[in-house]
């Protein structure tokens, strides 16, 4: 039983180092792009991973019990509302900035 438990703790701690670094990265990224629209992408594909390794890493640590739903209802949450923010402020950034032209590409549809 002890090595059950030791599997456990190294693949959680694993899985939460990666999202720790995951979220460095993203950070390193949010503040590396200048434009509002690429950040926001940077900050949202690294929230959605990072997310997800650590809770999934929280979850194998403490087990499949009661404060593991809690940890993906949590998740759910999450991965739910930060979409949502982000399309809302990427709607705000482009009706509002003049010189979005400037920022993006725009791609010929045929």
């Amino acid at each position: 039983m002890e090595i059950v438990n030791l599997v456990r703790l190294v693949a959680g701690t694993l899985l939460i180092a990666v999202g720790v670094l995951v979220f460095i990265i993203e950070t390193v990224g949010v503040f590396r792009y200048k434009y509002t629209l690429d950040r926001m992408h940077f900050s949202g594909m690294g929230d959605t991973l990072g997310l997800l390794s650590l809770t999934a890493g929280a979850i194998i640590i403490n087990g499949i019990n009661f404060t593991g739903f809690k940890l993906v209802l949590v998740l759910v949450f999450f991965w739910f509302t930060s979409p949502v923010s982000s399309h809302l402020i990427s709607r705000l950034v482009t009706d509002t900035d003049e010189r979005l032209k400037d920022n993006c590409e725009e791609k010929d549809e045929q």
